[in-house]
């Protein structure tokens, strides 16, 4: 932001008129303006690590692996056959894997 220096600056007498008193009720007058939030409603949606989710169940279908694909013997992770990067010891390696 520009700063203009010609204009005039304020001097001891403006900087006084903010008292400490105007400026705490101007800043109750801020706060009263805020809306009310049931902080357990906004909890709800946040999980915090270390949860008990045993009393949870998933919804996931999973496919088993297909023709294509193949699971990489370092990561463990099933990959497209264009992922394949080399065999060590007839064991399939992801190309993240063997970089």
């Amino acid at each position: 932001m520009a700063t203009d220096y010609d204009a005039p600056r304020k001097n001891d007498d403006e900087e006084s008129a903010d008292s400490i008193e105007e400026l705490k009720s101007r800043r109750v007058d801020k706060s009263s303006s805020s809306v009310d939030v049931d902080e357990t409603e906004q909890a709800e949606g946040f999980e915090l690590p270390g949860a008990d989710l045993s009393g949870e169940e998933l919804s996931v279908r999973v496919l088993p692996r297909q023709a294509d694909e193949f699971t990489c013997s370092r990561c463990f992770l099933v990959h497209h056959r264009s992922q394949l990067a080399k065999e060590v010891g007839g064991l399939p390696v992801c190309s993240e894997c063997a970089a």
